[in-house]
């Protein structure tokens, strides 16, 4: 049986002089999960945020499932503290270490859930061996390390394989895509079978969370949305004319 979808607001994009006031329009806007991303400036060429930021998420949010995405050399060494910090899920790079499937079982061992994320350039098969222990897999439509990239399309082939492999070895695992997610494209992507989209961009831009989130759920259900121009030319945000034809 297939998953509901989820878009799950990249914090990467948020304003974060202001992060509780944006996790809780999150929350009112109906976002269940909001994704974390945690860059070493060694795994990928960025340095963002760490334990104490995410410490603030989780203590401004008890509701939302935070989706921690470890962009980070060996893992294994921030496993427990993020853990602590209140990670419900935590996302290892099958690059990034040697040593993935004693990570996923570390990550396990301490309650949370597991996933492997995967680079534009690694095959679909890298999960085949983790797989059956996996609580999530995470195939990225764009090269990690950097916000507002545009989609690679050959990511949608991608995540066909990876719905496909899924599907073979593990019903139950989330499917999760990040990078360059937009209006433009949340449908088509949602058709490849993947259940949990990522969008940063896309929801932190004006005129508000709120509105954004509820135009990219309209396009991710099939309704027409309609446009304003400053979208067309660029901008993420939409206007709040929503009409009821699919596509």
């Amino acid at each position: 049986m297939p998953h509901p979808h989820l878009i799950a607001p990249s914090l990467l994009a948020c304003d974060f002089s202001h992060l509780a006031k944006e996790i809780h329009a999150l929350e009112a806007a109906g976002a269940a999960w909001a994704h974390f991303d945690v860059m070493d400036g060694m795994f990928v060429p960025n340095i963002s945020v760490g334990v104490p930021i995410l410490e603030a998420c989780r203590k401004s949010s008890k509701l939302l499932t935070l989706d921690v995405h470890l962009m980070v050399q060996s893992p294994e060494r921030f496993l427990e503290a993020f853990a602590a910090a209140g990670a419900d899920i935590l996302t290892i790079h099958a690059e990034a270490t040697p040593h993935a499937h004693r990570a996923v079982q570390m990550i396990k061992a301490m309650g949370k859930r597991a996933g492997l994320a995967i680079n534009p350039g690694t095959p679909i098969e890298a999960f085949r061996p983790l797989l059956p222990d996996l609580d999530l897999m995470l195939v990225m439509s764009v090269n990690p390390g950097f916000g507002g990239q545009a989609f690679i399309p050959n990511s949608l082939e991608r995540l066909r394989q990876a719905a496909h492999l899924r599907d073979q070895l593990n019903p139950q695992c989330l499917l999760e895509v990040d990078g360059g997610v937009n209006h433009k494209n949340i449908y088509s992507i949602a058709q490849t079978g993947v259940d949990v989209l990522v969008a940063g961009t896309a929801v932190f831009s004006p005129p508000s969370i709120a509105h954004n989130f509820a135009a990219l759920t309209a396009k991710l259900e099939g309704r027409e949305v309609l446009v304003s121009p400053d979208l067309e030319a660029g901008n993420e945000s939409l206007t709040l004319e929503f009409g009821d034809n699919t596509p």
